[in-house]
């Protein structure tokens, strides 16, 4: 750990709490500033608050109070889901104080290289793809951030010899000043978190951070087939490096699909056939980790090793099993029409699909391209009109309202015959029914168990 001397004496306020929010506190502490934490729920109800009171952290819950900004605070350390139009953050940006998210700290203590990866689809399974080339090539990999423990935990730990594999969100990144990632990796870009940002540039804009301080010695590595990436890559100044399935002169991808062959400039690393992750989307993330991986030194063996075996993230297009013929997958991270309807289009199989949940206000006519192979849907939640309503437009015959998972299950069961796939890829967030994606997740495969 760098031990970093210039937010000795600092005060510092932490905005929001969960596991950022305590890491970066008890950090902060480390360093000598003096650190006062505000989170929104009631001390009573927070163990974390309690736990940094006895730990001697300054602590206020139970509200948001703008005049504790009167304090003389000369940084905020904030929680990344509290959005920049929330009254302490327009106070704190109205008296000139920097924001940050802890990932900014993490970089400023941190020994080791990051690899940083963001995009709306595609980010978990990319960054696992890295973690586990990585491990399989003797690279010491330390993974953080979203998918793995709090980034400025890591960063304490982690020596010249480790690199750190990092998932970053738009809203992290756009608290970011100094940090820079070795490797960047932008996978795609849909529209997402429109009310956090406010519009579909400001989106970009953010995601773009993660480039931002970078230098010629490190890359950029993007999906090519984005016309909005590519009109800013001139801006980078890092070492560009595209991937794309199939290579163009638009797109000059260097990591893409040859004959058959999963390619990285002149090398052929393996057979396109071998993978054991299905689907295009897929592919895209395999793409993306390949280059990541090529760019920091790890052996086309060790690459081949984790393409063979390597069967998805939890909820995340993941193979769940096969009853009878036909095979089951958990796509319940498939939270918005984009997602789902790139899960779709990996089958070419006769597909009964599982989708609906929370209502954001989508009629999920985008979704219509991808419905040509699904011959049923079974539907739930605040969306399940919606979606039936657009099954019947495109002419699905088989189409099931049901309560919930747990009920869609049986229900798609039969309704399928040997050589189907049924698939959970609900096109919706979770939050009417279920407290997660993860928990929807869980609660399908226990379904498809009980088959």
């Amino acid at each position: 750990m760098i031990r970093v001397e210039h937010y000795a004496r600092k005060k510092v306020l932490v905005l929001g709490l969960a596991k950022s929010g305590v890491s970066a506190a008890l950090l902060m502490q480390k360093l000598g500033a003096f650190v006062t934490v505000n989170d929104m729920k009631p001390l009573a109800e927070s163990a974390e608050a309690q736990a940094l009171l006895e730990a001697g952290i300054t602590v206020i819950c139970g509200r948001h109070p703008v005049e504790l900004l009167d304090e003389g605070f000369e940084l905020v350390i904030k929680n990344p889901g509290i959005p920049y139009n929330n009254p302490m953050t327009e106070k704190a940006l109205a008296l000139g104080l920097p924001i940050i998210t802890e990932v900014e700290l993490a970089y400023e203590i941190s020994e080791a290289p990051f690899i940083a990866v963001t995009g709306t689809n595609g980010k978990t399974t990319t960054t696992t793809l890295i973690d586990k080339m990585l491990e399989a090539g003797g690279k010491n990999p330390l993974i953080a951030g979203n998918i793995g423990t709090v980034a400025c935990e890591v960063a304490q730990t982690a020596t010249s010899d480790h690199t750190i594999v990092i998932e970053m969100s738009s809203f992290q990144l756009m608290g970011v000043k100094k940090f820079r990632p070795h490797v960047a990796v932008f996978t795609n870009l849909y529209d997402a978190h429109l009310d956090y940002h406010g519009d579909r540039a400001g989106y970009l804009k953010a995601k773009l951070n993660i480039a931002a301080s970078q230098l010629a010695t490190d890359y950029f590595i993007y999906n090519g087939n984005q016309a909005e990436l590519l009109a800013h890559v001139d801006q980078i100044a890092a070492e560009t490096v595209s991937f794309a399935i199939m290579k163009n002169t638009t797109n000059h991808a260097m990591a893409c699909v040859q004959d058959g062959m999963l390619c990285f400039g002149d090398e052929e690393i393996l057979a396109v056939d071998k993978i054991l992750l299905p689907g295009a989307h897929s592919l895209e993330n395999i793409l993306a980790a390949t280059a990541a991986a090529k760019l920091v030194g790890v052996s086309n063996s060790a690459i081949k090793h984790v393409l063979t075996t390597f069967q998805g993230v939890e909820h995340r297009f993941q193979f769940v099993r096969a009853i009878d013929g036909r095979t089951f997958y958990n796509d319940s991270k498939a939270t918005n029409i984009v997602a789902a309807s790139k899960a779709l289009e990996s089958f070419s199989t006769p597909t009964i699909l599982l989708a609906g949940g929370l209502d954001r206000g989508n009629e999920f006519d985008e979704l219509k391209a991808s419905l040509k192979h699904v011959k049923a849907l079974v539907t739930f939640g605040q969306t399940a009109p919606k979606l039936a309503r657009v099954a019947r437009e495109v002419g699905i015959e088989e189409v099931r309202v049901v309560t919930d998972v747990e009920a869609a299950v049986p229900a798609a069961y039969a309704l399928s015959h040997a050589g189907d796939t049924i698939l959970l890829s609900p096109a919706c967030a979770s939050w009417d029914q279920y407290k997660s994606f993860e928990e929807r997740g869980v609660v399908f495969m226990a379904a498809v168990r009980k088959l």
